[in-house]
């Protein structure tokens, strides 16, 4: 039974901010109207990041709106939400973190095939302000190339 949705929220800053060295897939641990609020696209990843407290990923900063249909069982807009990873990715994880300069940063938000929530984080480095100018200098010679090439 596949389930088709469209829900595809990106963080966009996260790749121009950071140097991504691994990614990962994880559940989140959501309520009904969290869901429900999710499958309609009213959710922002942009200020988010992913926190280990006592051996847990939680996703702090995540906005995901209230639930329009909600009553008194609506859920709040920011709160911490804990991530689902296999213990061998957390400890993994856990040892890297310990690094100076290194995070946990939430890529995508979407919802798989099988109608659950899964955010993509990814595993990396802050960039400097001359690693950011080679990222802009790569993307526009990238565009005039395929522009180039489109005229051909």
């Amino acid at each position: 039974m596949k389930i088709a949705r469209s829900v595809n929220i990106v963080n966009r800053k996260a790749r121009f901010n950071y140097e991504i060295r691994e990614e990962y897939e994880a559940g989140i641990v959501l309520y009904g109207t969290e869901i429900k609020s999710l499958r309609s696209s009213k959710a922002s990843i942009a200020e988010s990041f992913c926190q280990l407290k006592e051996g847990e990923l939680w996703v702090v900063n995540m906005m995901i709106d209230e639930y329009k249909m909600g009553s008194f069982y609506n859920h709040k807009a920011r709160r911490d939400r804990k991530l689902l990873l296999h213990k061998a990715e957390l400890s993994r994880l856990e040892k890297k973190v310990k690094d100076v300069g290194f995070t946990i940063i939430p890529l995508k938000l979407y919802i798989n095939d099988k109608g659950k929530a899964k955010l993509l984080i990814g595993f990396g480095k802050g960039k400097k302000l001359y690693d950011k100018r080679e990222s802009i200098k790569k993307r526009e010679s990238d565009r005039n190339l395929s522009r180039i090439q489109k005229n051909f």
